[in-house]
């Protein structure tokens, strides 16, 4: 194994905290985090059915959070802002310093479904230490789909099995193991808490996936 690709949204970042205490801060409905993340999906597969094309996560989560605010009855001045919030998400406790270590280690990246701006804005202001910045317009794919797991393989010249991806996600994991790649499964409070299959490594948190992959302390 040569490196480790991370999801981000909800197992590197604590995606749910950071929106909520966005929006409370603007005086807005906490609960408008979790229906802007429940449009995720549905935005993304606009984009994979090939009905729309290549678009990044920006776009679609400004379009999601209009739709929202307005089906609500709720306006805000600066939504542009608002929408922004997503560059600037607040890492699991573990997180920045599982990383450092694995680092020491590995070649360590996002194998995330946002924008290079967006991964570049977050890990500087989480503190992530990639190696590289591999976002989805790599490939123009979206995950679950192969090309954006094996695009991001093919950029760092690796094959499938020299590359682990770590996710909260056992459906993520399920995609990436199709192709080829090893599997990790850290779980989190707000995505999936147990694995759901026998994945290569099932660790309790970012500093135990480290430990169990013989990174130095």
């Amino acid at each position: 194994m040569r490196a480790l690709f991370f999801d981000v949204f909800g197992t590197c970042v604590d995606w749910r905290g950071s929106v909520e205490r966005e929006l409370e801060r603007r005086g807005l409905p906490i609960e408008l985090a979790v229906a802007w993340r429940g449009e995720y999906q549905p935005q993304l597969e606009t984009v994979r059915s090939g009905a729309r094309p290549w678009t990044t996560l920006d776009v679609l989560h400004r379009e999601a959070l209009d739709r929202l605010l307005a089906a609500r009855g709720l306006e805000v001045d600066d939504a542009a802002e608002l929408n922004r919030i997503w560059h600037a998400l607040d890492p699991w406790p573990d997180t920045v310093e599982g990383l450092v270590r694995l680092k020491r280690a590995y070649v360590i990246a996002p194998c995330s479904n946002g924008h290079i701006e967006l991964l570049v804005n977050l890990a500087k202001y989480a503190g992530l230490p990639w190696d590289a910045i591999l976002g989805a317009e790599i490939a123009h794919a979206y995950k679950p789909q192969p090309d954006a797991y094996l695009g991001s393989v093919a950029a760092l010249g690796l094959e499938p099995g020299e590359v682990m991806m770590v996710a909260a996600h056992n459906g993520d994991l399920a995609a990436a193991a199709a192709c080829g790649l090893r599997t990790a499964f850290v779980p989190r409070p707000t995505e999936d808490t147990e694995a759901t299959a026998d994945w290569d490594i099932v660790a309790t948190d970012f500093l135990d996936l480290a430990s169990q992959c013989g990174a130095p302390v």
